[in-house]
């Protein structure tokens, strides 16, 4: 049963609430926070009877309709419960990110505010060499001498790159639209990121996989534990039918049927 929190009309989420305004550290400058949501496993239950108020069907049976929606891909349930996150990632995350446009999005100005003293710089244990296989992966590890080389070349051009700017703000009065164009990709933004659940799991189906490139994984896992503590029962059915799943093809499935 929903419940409700005092001076709120509203159902409330326990497991949303005991999350709001703890941010989860990401990297090394970096914060996923949950601001704001709407809606429970309740409200899934709700949107797809189509009734008003606490249902008057058993707990178990709102679980296997919640399971039965996820299995059969009907997805507009889910959309009736969102989420707000306040996120601060590097700039380059942030570019891989804004590619799922299925969520609403306020970015930090650079041209409204100045930039912050603040670049990623990876943990040497995930420097390793281009993959000879996947072209936008990452492959064999790089030798000690290697990464210590990598993390002097980029503190270094991140010293660079800051003091360029803080010249072109302060000494040359350079308007901060303009100023900002010789900071990497390495700079960190922040935003506020409000999705609804059916397109944050497709959002986490991708960017918690092992093939998802690291630094954006991360910011998925912090999202992860958030949602599961959310919406335990979507969650579940999330884990069992999309994340943790296997579908094939069709010439798949003929090659098996000749192997039974």
């Amino acid at each position: 049963m929903p419940e409700e929190k005092e001076g709120t009309a509203r159902p409330v989420n326990p497991g949303a609430e005991q999350w709001l305004e703890k941010p989860i550290p990401c990297l090394d400058h970096g914060f996923v926070r949950l601001v704001d949501y709407m809606g429970n496993d309740a409200a899934i239950v709700q949107a797809a009877r189509v009734s008003y108020g606490a249902g008057t069907k058993k707990v178990s049976e709102d679980r296997g309709l919640v399971r039965y929606l996820l299995r059969n891909v009907h997805t507009t349930p889910f959309e009736m419960c969102e989420l707000k996150f306040h996120c601060k990632m590097p700039i380059f995350v942030a570019r891989q990110w804004i590619r799922h446009r299925t969520a609403n999005v306020n970015e930090y100005s650079a041209r409204y505010s100045e930039v912050k003293d603040e670049f990623y710089l990876p943990d040497p244990d995930v420097l390793k060499k281009q993959s000879s296989e996947n072209r936008q992966g990452r492959g064999e590890e790089l030798t000690d001498e290697q990464k210590r080389r990598v993390l002097y070349l980029l503190r270094a051009d991140y010293a660079q790159e800051y003091s360029t700017y803080e010249q072109l703000l302060g000494e040359i009065e350079l308007a901060r639209e303009l100023a900002r164009i010789g900071l990497s990709v390495a700079a960190y933004t922040q935003w506020y990121w409000k999705i609804d659940l059916h397109n944050l799991f497709h959002f986490l189906r991708l960017r918690l996989d092992s093939h998802a490139q690291y630094e954006i994984r991360v910011f998925a896992e912090a999202m992860a534990r958030i949602v599961k503590d959310a919406f335990p029962v979507a969650w579940e059915a999330f884990e069992d039918y999309r994340l943790k799943a296997v579908s094939f093809s069709r010439l798949e499935i003929e090659v098996l049927k000749t192997r039974q």
